[in-house]
């Protein structure tokens, strides 16, 4: 199933638009970054406290025992064997794009609507790819899925896909997991089966703890694959100060249970804010909301004119993403731009 690396050319097709791109709403809106409320991303509002970084962090290349000490807590933390195959990336971004170019070229399957990289990276890399709407219409030995989903929050329990995973392995596929969201959910985590054939699981670091531009992720599966991925991004692939802060973060298992209390109680508020101007979410996370309206367009338009940025998706013009707003002034916000119909 494994082979050695081989890198596709470049193409020309363009890059997944993103959310957090608010550069250009400015360009398009006006206004400057300190007069914007950024609901783009799914990302946590409250981000982890950066502790104090040593001095040599910034100073040394980053050293061994520091990764193995961020390996040790992120296993602790997600849940995985203290002895399962885990490598770090900086980000699971670099994570996904690396994968596809590990794996010899296949028949993909993506579950969407999804995070549109994951098709992308694929494809890039030479695979024939297909995106999904179920995984029972999948014969695909690659199957790749989040969970739970972005932008719709859909879920799969643990057990059905540890099950499909053995379908997978039993034919000499994989399925690739993205859990980037699961921290609210960790109850769907597959990392505690982190280890076994056919699986692979990807995990985001800067999504719940907050800290994005960190840029830290980390991959889980078998040992082959896992040491492949180690030695494609070579040694320093973490920076020394990445390392330093997500080992802090992740052993503080204390913050993630009160943040996850907090996330839950503000995807309420913002519940609460849609449904008083009738607009009612159809899915999501405690880090997200996804609604669908027919004038989904208009109310992006009219919300950049209050300086207030949502996600937007080309692919499906009748949704609309809104992450947490970090305050009670945002919220505010946000409520009167949704009540106001006339501008």
């Amino acid at each position: 199933m494994l082979l050695s690396i081989e890198f596709s050319p470049i193409s020309d097709r363009p890059v997944a638009d993103h959310g957090g791109a608010l550069d250009r709403a400015i360009a398009r809106f006006g206004g400057v970054r300190a007069d914007w409320i950024d609901l783009s991303t799914g990302i946590n509002p409250w981000p982890y406290p950066v502790p104090a970084v040593p001095a040599e962090a910034w100073t040394r290349l980053p050293d061994e025992a520091a990764l193995r000490g961020l390996i040790e807590a992120a296993r602790a933390f997600y849940g995985a064997a203290a002895d399962a195959a885990v490598t770090v990336a900086p980000g699971s971004q670099a994570l996904i794009q690396m994968l596809p170019r590990l794996v010899p070229r296949a028949q993909v399957a993506v579950v969407g609507p999804t995070y549109a990289e994951h098709a992308r990276c694929w494809a890039l890399a030479g695979h024939d790819v297909q995106v999904i709407q179920t995984i029972e219409t999948s014969t695909a030995p690659i199957l790749v899925l989040v969970n739970p989903n972005n932008p719709d929050g859909r879920r799969w329990i643990s057990d059905r896909l540890r099950t499909l995973a053995e379908s997978q392995a039993a034919r000499g596929g994989l399925l690739v997991v993205d859990e980037a969201f699961a921290e609210v959910v960790p109850n769907l985590s597959l990392v505690p089966q982190a280890g076994m054939p056919g699986l692979v699981i990807l995990r985001s670091f800067g999504k719940f703890f907050g800290l994005a531009g960190l840029r830290l992720g980390f991959a889980f599966g078998p040992a082959a694959l896992i040491g492949q991925l180690s030695a494609a991004f070579g040694p320093w692939a973490v920076s020394g100060p990445a390392l330093e802060i997500g080992r802090a973060a992740l052993s503080d298992h204390d913050w993630a249970g009160m943040t996850r209390g907090r996330l839950a109680a503000a995807a309420q508020s913002l519940d609460a804010v849609l449904s008083a101007a009738d607009i009612e979410p159809i899915s999501g996370t405690d880090l997200f909301r996804l609604v669908r309206i027919a004038a989904a367009g208009q109310l992006a338009d009219r919300l950049g004119r209050h300086h207030i940025l949502v996600r937007r998706f080309a692919r499906q013009p009748d949704f609309l993403r809104f992450g947490l707003p970090p305050d009670e002034a945002a919220r505010a916000r946000l409520r009167a731009a949704l009540i106001n119909r006339d501008d």
